[in-house]
């Protein structure tokens, strides 16, 4: 019994000691990041890290928006409103200072809203639309670099724009993805709200709290509310991580989540370099975007319903059928070839938007482009969309973004040039309002964005839905797509056809 008592007690002490010298060692390591070069601030994370660092001549991880406004807005008025709403999230008031470690957000203190918040005027280029000249200064604006002397992100207005105004928006990908950056728009609009307070985070009170809350519980919270929509089993499995009890009255789902990630972790290093096309290559240092005019989104709900297919197989069918159409018009045999594209997914919770930071992760899609039937490319997309469901991959990219964070430049460049290889495009498809937002009491007409493209990847497809309509925009490097409009031209076009093909088809069946 004595010896029992001796035990326990010996036992707690050295828990106590424990706990202390873990939270002194969190205490020096959060001292250290914070204290070098004797500044205060906050650490960034290693995700966001990983994309500060991934900027390249050929690709700078700028996410780039537009938005047209009828009537046109004053400059002293959207400096006004970035001040009152903006400036309430804490990175757009701080610049980013780098060291051998990583990188700090850091107050700065010669803010000036005049820096951040500048006006643009378009060049009159004779035969040139006010839409081509705008095109084209956000090309040129999608390649400039943000200063790091001062906060990574920058606002420019264009009072004078078809009649109303335009912005063009620039924010570094360190700062948000896109997921949070709606976030950051919806609080801009007319009514938005500023974003919710944070509680301060209380320390953790032991070692094994310290270790679940620095590396473990970040992923699992993610994974499982995301993995939950893709596959009930493995996020039922994640779920184990963070409660390891209810874990064990089930090895097989641990088994079967293991052996999931393992073959998706597979499926991803192993992946073939993908189809050699004139889309695919050493891209140089100048950018071209070009956008279509929206097409009705109760359009592209109706051929879904009609083919029992979701508005994304409807809409990544077009996309196919665009980048093959336009490869083909310029005498390339591109039947029975595909590409692959980088698609983001979104692993956070919606209500923790605001938070901002990057909490995504990307699987890898397979675009037909040599089916030229509609109906059977549509159905194609449709499969592949459904073989993703359930996948771990997301996680896994999102995991391995973290690690690169924490590697030495040339590593992470070899890790970024690994995806590059394997990928064409990047595209986002993300769902907006169905009812057109009003800012400083104007009308947002239209809203467009671009996500950056890394490594060797040369093209950016994003898809929007805003206002009844979804919008489609293209962003490439001018060495391997000098015209994109030539690609936006096909998108129309393609889903007309799909539109028609369905008509004809027997509907009772």
């Amino acid at each position: 019994m004595v010896t029992r008592i001796v035990a326990t007690e010996v036992a707690r002490r050295a828990g106590s000691r424990a706990r202390k010298t873990a939270r002194a060692v969190q205490s020096h390591a959060t001292r250290a990041a914070s204290g070098i070069l004797g500044l205060a601030g906050e650490r960034m994370t290693k995700v966001d890290t990983a994309w500060l660092r991934m900027d390249s001549p050929s690709n700078l991880m700028v996410i780039v928006g537009v938005w047209t406004l009828k009537p046109g807005i004053s400059y002293a008025e959207l400096c006004k409103r970035v001040e009152e709403r903006l400036l309430k999230y804490n990175r757009f008031r701080q610049r980013v200072v780098e060291d051998a470690a990583g990188a700090t957000w850091v107050e700065d203190a010669e803010f000036d809203i005049a820096n951040q918040v500048v006006r643009e005027k378009l060049p009159k280029a004779k035969g040139a639309t006010q839409q081509q000249a705008l095109q084209k200064r956000v090309g040129e604006l999608a390649m400039e670099p943000l200063d790091r002397a001062h906060p990574l992100w920058r606002i420019h207005l264009v009072e004078d724009y078809e009649g109303g105004s335009a912005l063009i928006v620039r924010i570094h990908h360190c700062i948000a993805d896109g997921i949070a950056l709606i976030s950051v728009t919806m609080s801009l609009v007319d009514g938005g709200a500023a974003p919710p307070e944070r509680r301060r985070k209380q320390a953790p009170s032991n070692p094994e709290e310290w270790i679940a809350d620095t590396l473990i519980k970040p992923f699992t919270d993610i994974s499982v509310k995301a993995l939950g929509k893709m596959g009930e089993g493995a996020a039922k499995s994640l779920e184990m991580l963070r409660d390891p009890q209810q874990g064990l009255s089930s090895s097989f789902d641990v088994a079967k989540v293991g052996l999931q990630l393992v073959n998706d972790a597979a499926a991803l290093l192993l992946m073939p370099d993908d189809s050699k096309t004139r889309l695919k290559g050493k891209p140089g240092r100048s950018k071209r975007v070009a956008w279509c005019p929206p097409v009705p989104l109760e359009e592209v709900k109706a051929v879904g319903k009609a083919l029992n297919c979701s508005i994304n197989d409807v809409l990544l069918s077009c996309v196919a059928g665009a980048i093959g159409e336009y490869l083909r018009e310029l005498g390339d045999d591109v039947d029975g070839q595909e590409i692959r594209a980088m698609v983001p997914v979104n692993l956070r919770p919606m209500e923790q938007a605001y938070k901002l930071g990057n909490r995504f992760g990307l699987v890898p899609l397979v675009l037909p482009i040599g089916i030229q039937n509609p109906i059977e490319r549509v159905y194609e997309v449709r499969r592949r969309m459904n073989a993703l469901k359930g996948s771990t991959q997301p996680v896994l990219a999102f995991l391995t973004l973290a690690l690169s964070g924490l590697l030495i430049k040339p590593a992470q460049d070899a890790i970024t040039s690994m995806f590059g290889r394997k990928t064409t495009a990047v595209m986002t498809n993300v769902p907006g309002p169905r009812e057109k937002l009003k800012f400083l009491g104007s009308t947002i007409e239209q809203t467009l964005f671009w996500v950056p493209q890394s490594g060797d990847i040369g093209l950016g497809v994003s898809i929007l839905s805003y206002g009844g309509g979804v919008q489609f925009g293209v962003i490439t490097d001018t060495t391997l797509c000098p015209d994109p409009q030539k690609i936006i031209d096909q998108f129309e076009p393609e889903f007309g056809k799909l539109s028609v093909v369905t008509l004809m088809l027997p509907w009772g069946e």
